[in-house]
């Protein structure tokens, strides 16, 4: 997490979409109560085949969703917050900054509707993978940092 608030992306920020961490990613949730006073926060919701990101508004706003990922209330109406970056999970990554999501496309769509927003993968270094299979409306990252490094180029 030091990594990415090392990144010119962060530093430029505003509103972040994030996510809360399942077993085996990245831990968010001290990072997202750190920083929540100082950048809005948008975490994801799912709501059938999409997510929908709303405004954190603290950790008594956060219920059991989905996965039993926690997720902000439901809200009336649509998110009206848009991100200026996006920190993406996943279950693997390589160094061409593609990734392998839990197979049901919820991130590749959301980030398919935000082309111009920056993406940053996380994830623990032996989640780095040789080669990550990818399909032809999968997203790449514009960087993806690990515990060990920051790769923000294609080989």
């Amino acid at each position: 997490m030091n990594r990415l608030e090392d990144t010119e992306s962060f530093s430029r920020s505003s509103c972040i979409a994030f996510y809360h961490a399942i077993a085996g990613e990245v831990q968010t949730a001290y990072f997202i109560d750190k920083w929540h006073s100082d950048k809005k926060i948008l975490l994801p919701l799912v709501e059938g085949d999409d997510l929908q990101f709303f405004l954190y508004k603290g950790k008594e706003h956060l219920k059991a969703g989905a996965f039993g990922i926690l997720e902000p209330l439901a809200e009336e109406g649509l998110p009206t917050e848009e991100p200026d970056l996006i920190i993406v999970p996943g279950v693997a990554f390589d160094r061409s900054l593609n990734r392998m999501g839990r197979g049901r496309g919820y991130y590749d769509r959301f980030l398919a509707s935000h082309p111009d927003v920056p993406k940053i993968g996380i994830c623990f270094d032996f989640q780095l993978v040789e080669t990550v299979p990818v399909e032809p409306f999968d997203i790449k990252m514009d960087l993806v940092i690990t515990d060990k490094e920051v790769i923000t180029h294609k080989i």
